[in-house]
Order: structure tokens, then C-alpha cells, then sequence
């Protein structure tokens, strides 16, 4: 899904969700999340999407009517080498899509 589908979607009321997942090195990943399947944003060259910040999506997401919003990080002891295999936890927050100031 790339930039323009996301604000069709978006203003049909078909978007569940928002995902700004962070990744490891300061890039963050957008997840859309729409009929119950999540979806990366990708650009016009159809490449996932890498934004800097939580800054960066919400001026990307500016135009777009409110959508719940969350930042998603790996939680940091399921990363260490030598962890057990199984279900990975996450830190899931809710974000306003707005900066408050």
C-alpha cells in the first residue's frame, strides 16, 4: 500500500489501525492495518517506506482523519542471543496522530 492508498482507505473508514514499528539503527516502519491483515506502506517505487521519527509519520499522516495509532518496539530481552524460540513480545503504545504543541 503506498502513500495515496492509505488516505483513500483512510477517509473511506476502512483503516483499523496505524503500527509506527521502530527498528533497530533509528529507522521506523509504518503498518497499516485493514481487514483484519497488516500491510507495510511502501513508497512510489514500491519499497517499504523508512521514516526517521514519530515526528516524520505525523506529518506524513497529516492529512489523514483519525486512526488509532501506536508505537510498536521489540522488547529488548527477546533480541538477546541465546533467548528460548517462541512467542515474541512487543511494547505497543497509543499515540495521538497530532503533535500536542
Amino acid at each position: 500500500m503506498n502513500l495515496h492508498d492509505l488516505s483513500h482507505h483512510a477517509h473511506a473508514g476502512h483503516i483499523d489501525a496505524l503500527n509506527l514499528i521502530s527498528i533497530e539503527g533509528g529507522i521506523y516502519l509504518l503498518e497499516v492495518h485493514m481487514d483484519g491483515a497488516p500491510q507495510p506502506l511502501h513508497d512510489d517505487n514500491g519499497k517499504t517506506l523508512h521514516l526517521r521519527s514519530v515526528e516524520h509519520a505525523r506529518d506524513l499522516l497529516q492529512s489523514l482523519p483519525q486512526v488509532p495509532f501506536h508505537l510498536v518496539h521489540a522488547v529488548v530481552h527477546d533480541e538477546m542471543c541465546g533467548m528460548q524460540d517462541g512467542t515474541q513480545d512487543c511494547l505497543r503504545v497509543p499515540i495521538a496522530m497530532r503533535s500536542s504543541w
